[in-house]
């Protein structure tokens, strides 16, 4: 079964962006690509436990396990040596990815205290768009008393849109709640 949001897509998002940017081939609507999260942490060079933590979080919101990115390089000021753990990161492709989005926009997103709906300007030129999370409780699947410490995410959307415009009509037709 495919999943919801990819049907919406299908259905009802290809003929909409087709009739607004005026496209000739259904090839060139744009589409999500893919959905890379990301969990920084720099703190995880003092204390080693934090990493664990946020590894099986990120396994749980995503259902996919996280790998672990290494430090390239050494800095002393920052305590850090080459090949320490200090991130871990996850890419979504396909029925996840949409799954993973559909989440993200109807449940979690909501869920932010004080939500007005994100930003228009996180977009990078190309029509990608990005979006920092403070904490990742928004995420049903976290359970609260097992969280030592709240982390925060970078999630970015990968599109195949062109433009901005593109991207950002993409993202607003698939429902993401812009700021007006």
């Amino acid at each position: 079964m495919p999943a919801r949001l990819k049907e919406h897509y299908q259905k009802k998002v290809v003929p909409v962006l087709t009739k607004e940017f005026s496209y000739k081939n259904p090839m060139a609507v744009p589409k999500l690509e893919k959905i890379s999260i990301n969990i920084g942490l720099g703190e995880a060079s003092q204390n080693a436990k934090l990493m664990d933590g946020a590894v099986t979080e990120l396994g749980q919101i995503t259902g996919q396990k996280p790998v672990v990115t290494k430090a390239r390089k050494s800095i002393a000021a920052f305590k850090l040596r080459e090949n320490m753990p200090i991130a871990c990161m996850v890419t979504l492709r396909g029925d996840h990815m949409y799954e993973f989005f559909d989440r993200l926009v109807n449940v979690a997103l909501p869920r932010v205290r004080d939500f007005r709906g994100v930003s228009t300007k996180s977009f990078d030129g190309r029509g990608n768009y990005t979006l920092g999370v403070k904490d990742q409780l928004i995420f049903p699947e976290i359970d609260y008393a097992k969280v030592e410490k709240t982390k925060g995410m970078n999630i970015s959307i990968t599109t195949t849109a062109k433009t901005d415009a593109e991207g950002l009509a993409l993202l607003r037709h698939m429902g993401m709640p812009f700021r007006q």
